[in-house]
């Protein structure tokens, strides 16, 4: 994406001339419209971002960020489409940080629990310090989570990290070098494929889509243009 895409009001829509603050961005300095986000700003400066821009909502986690503040010491953390800029903050884009990925199939899981040791190992490293927690963009109590996957109990990780977006902050925070994120993920996937009660419900309807039972319906919708889906929607939700 360009600056072409850039949602930044014009004088002329607000009625009033922006005020503006000055950012660093990877060391060279400009002035921005205030009350602008991080990936705004990259647009209005001329930064084509190819990678490391998802969403846009803070949901995919892909603009992982890291900033500083004048007067204040530490590096912070956060996601560039939700941090609006702030006079004389400095910042650079963290799109992608390296992570030793396991390789795995959960279907060929036989003890999904002890496994998570041996693809791993490094979770039973976890030494309390609270850095994950610190840097998180989404509030998530990433510590407790990796203590309860290392004692088995995966529901427990579910339920903390369920709004995790996987932007892979706490790995560069992590001082016994493991990814939290993708430990939380390893811990969801095996917790509903091999530990949660089956949705029988959830069950038959697949079944029954399998077998084209809805085929005939999915093929009229198909041939309706979309002021008919308009109407058949509204129809729907009265």
């Amino acid at each position: 994406m360009t600056t072409d895409h850039a949602i930044i009001p014009s004088p002329q829509e607000t009625g009033q001339m922006p005020g503006f603050v000055t950012v660093e961005v990877m060391g060279k300095k400009y002035r921005v419209p205030e009350g602008i986000t991080v990936i705004q700003a990259l647009w209005y400066t001329g930064h084509e971002m190819i990678r490391g821009i998802g969403c846009l909502g803070g949901t995919c986690g892909a603009c992982g960020m890291v900033y500083r503040m004048p007067g204040r010491f530490e590096l912070l953390n956060g996601l560039g489409c939700q941090t609006t800029v702030r006079d004389g903050m400095w910042f650079s884009m963290v799109a992608n940080y390296p992570a030793a990925q396991a390789q795995y199939r959960v279907s060929d899981l036989t003890n999904a629990k002890e496994q998570l040791f041996e693809l791993y190992p490094e979770s039973a490293r976890c030494v309390n310090c609270n850095a994950c927690n610190r840097v998180c963009p989404q509030g998530i109590d990433v510590r407790s989570s990796i203590w309860y996957a290392v004692f088995g109990d995966f529901q427990k990780v579910a339920d903390l990290t369920m709004s995790c977006n996987m932007c892979g902050l706490c790995i560069t925070r992590c001082v016994a070098d493991m990814p939290p994120n993708l430990i939380g993920l390893y811990a969801r996937r095996a917790q509903g494929a091999l530990y949660a009660p089956q949705a029988e419900e959830l069950g038959r309807r697949i079944a029954d889509v399998a077998e084209g039972r809805f085929r005939d319906e999915l093929d009229q919708l198909l041939t309706l243009d979309p002021a008919e889906l308009k109407a058949r929607a509204a129809a729907l939700s009265r």
